[in-house]
C-alpha cells in the first residue's frame, strides 16, 4: 500500500516507515510533507492509498485543509495520528473522513491493527478462516518433520495458499532447518514472552520466510524457556494465524505435553506419520487409543505412511486393521532425493521437482486443498515440467 506521511517529525517518520515495512503486504511511504499546506499545495502526481497525518501540530484553521486533501484523493484511506484526542479534533476527523484515529506516542499494535482494517476495508487483505493440520510422529525417525516442512511448502507452492508452520518440538526443534539455512530470530517461546503484543504483524515478523507465502515460527531453542510456554498462549497464537494464513501446518514432534496437546484440541486435521514397521505400528496403536481417550473423532485422525515400499511382508490392510483406522496417504521411499533435500535444506519439491516423493507430496496438496486434477493439471505439469503422457507414465509408476 503506497501512502503519504505528512509530518515534522523525523523520528516518527522513521518509525512509522519502519513499522510499515514489517507489514505483508508493505506500507510504503513514497512522499512525505511538513505539513497540511505543504501537502495541499503539493500534490502527488499519482494518488496515494494512504494518507498518515499527524495532527500533534495543526492550527484551528487549517481543518479545512484536511477536508480539501480529502477532496483532492477521494479514494485515500486516511489515519490520523495525534498526541490528545480532543472531542473536537475527533469530529473535524470525521467529517474529513477519518476513520482510524490513534494516539502518540505509537502503540505498534494499535498501528497493525488499524492498518488490518484499512486493508480489509479497502480489499487488499481478507480475514481468513484458516485451517490447522497436525503432524505428529508415531515413532522417533519416523519422517514426520521432513514431511510437514516439505509440505507446507508445498502447499504454498502449488496449492498456491499462504502458509505458516510452527514448531512445536519441546526440546532441539530444527524444523527451519529441513527448508532453509536462515537463521531464526524469534522463536516460538519469545513470542509467547510477548504474547500481549501478537497480532498478524508481530506474528509474520517473527517467522523465517523460506518463500514470499510460507513461514516457519521456530521452537524454542533453549529447553528452559519452555517452562513461560503456556497452553492459553497457543490458544491465541493459532486465533491470529487462523485469520492471517489460508493453513497453519504443526510439526507436533512426539512428545505430547500441555502445550502440544492445546495445539493437537485447536487442529481441523491430524496427520499421525508412521512406516510400514512393527515398533511404528505398535507407536502407533498407542497414540491413536490416546486420541479416542481424549475424544477426537475418527474422522479428524488420518494416517499417512512415510518411505512406503509395495511388496513387503506387512500390508496397508494390516496395518489399518491394526490400527483401526485408514491409511489416506503414503510417501514412497525415495532416500537419495530426501536426504539431499534435508542435507541441503531445500524443500524437495525446488531441489529435486521430478522426483517420486515431491510428486507425493503434489498428490497431498490436492487431497488436502480437495482441488481437482483438471483444475491443477496444468499447474503441476508446469512446475514437473512433464508433458501429459509423461505425467502418465510417472504416475502409473508410482
Amino acid at each position: 500500500m503506497k501512502a503519504l506521511m505528512i509530518s515534522k517529525d523525523a523520528l516518527l517518520h522513521a518509525e512509522v516507515a519502519a513499522q510499515g515495512s514489517a507489514r505483508l503486504p508493505a506500507v510504503q511511504l513514497v512522499a512525505s510533507r511538513q505539513g497540511l499546506r505543504d501537502a495541499a499545495d503539493r500534490l502527488l502526481p499519482e494518488a496515494p492509498e494512504l494518507v498518515i497525518f499527524d495532527a500533534s501540530d495543526i492550527e484551528p484553521g487549517e481543518w479545512e485543509l484536511v477536508e480539501r486533501l480529502a477532496r483532492q484523493y477521494p479514494d485515500a484511506k486516511f489515519m490520523l495520528l495525534a498526541r490528545e484526542a480532543h472531542q473536537e479534533l475527533l469530529i473535524r476527523a470525521m467529517r474529513a473522513g477519518m476513520r482510524e484515529v490513534l494516539q502518540l506516542p505509537l502503540v505498534h499494535r494499535a498501528f497493525h491493527e488499524a492498518m488490518d482494517r484499512i486493508e480489509i476495508e479497502a480489499g487488499i487483505t481478507r480475514m481468513r478462516d484458516g485451517k490447522v493440520l497436525a503432524f505428529i510422529a508415531c515413532k522417533g525417525g519416523s519422517g514426520a518433520t521432513f514431511l510437514a516442512t516439505n509440505f507446507g511448502y508445498a502447499l504454498a507452492a502449488l496449492g498456491e495458499k499462504k502458509v505458516l508452520l510452527i514448531d512445536l518440538h519441546g526440546q532441539f526443534g530444527d524444523a527451519t532447518l529441513y527448508v532453509s539455512d536462515q537463521k531464526p530470530t524469534m522463536t516460538l517461546s519469545d513470542i509467547c514472552g510477548q504474547i500481549n503484543r501478537m497480532d498478524g504483524a508481530f506474528l509474520e515478523s517473527c517467522l523465517v520466510h523460506v518463500a514470499p507465502n510460507f513461514g516457519v515460527l521456530a521452537a524454542a531453542d533453549d529447553p528452559s524457556h519452555a517452562v513461560d510456554m503456556k497452553p492459553e498462549h497457543m490458544d491465541t497464537i493459532l486465533r491470529v494465524a487462523r485469520q492471517h494464513y489460508d493453513f497453519v501446518v504443526l510439526d507436533v514432534g512426539r512428545q505430547i505435553d500441555a502445550l502440544s496437546l492445546r495445539a493437537l484440541d485447536s487442529a481441523d486435521t491430524i496427520y499421525p506419520v508412521l512406516q510400514l514397521a512393527l515398533p511404528d505400528i505398535r507407536d502407533g496403536r498407542r497414540l491413536l487409543d490416546i486420541f479416542r481417550s481424549l475424544g477426537y473423532p475418527i474422522d479428524r485422525t488420518r494416517l499417512i505412511v512415510n518411505r512406503y515400499e509395495k511388496g513387503g511382508k506387512l500390508r496397508l490392510a494390516d496395518l489399518e486393521h491394526a490400527l483401526g483406522a485408514d491409511v489416506v496417504h503414503t510417501v514412497p521411499n525415495d532416500y537419495l532425493s530426501a536426504t539431499d533435500s534435508v542435507n541441503q535444506g531445500i524443500p524437495v519439491l525446488q531441489l529435486s521437482r521430478s522426483s517420486p516423493v515431491a510428486r507425493s507430496l503434489a498428490d497431498l496438496v490436492e487431497l488436502v486443498t480437495e482441488r481437482r486434477v483438471s483444475e491443477t493439471k496444468g499447474l503441476f505439469d508446469r512446475l514437473f515440467g512433464r508433458s501429459d503422457s509423461a505425467g502418465t507414465a510417472a504416475g502409473a509408476e508410482s
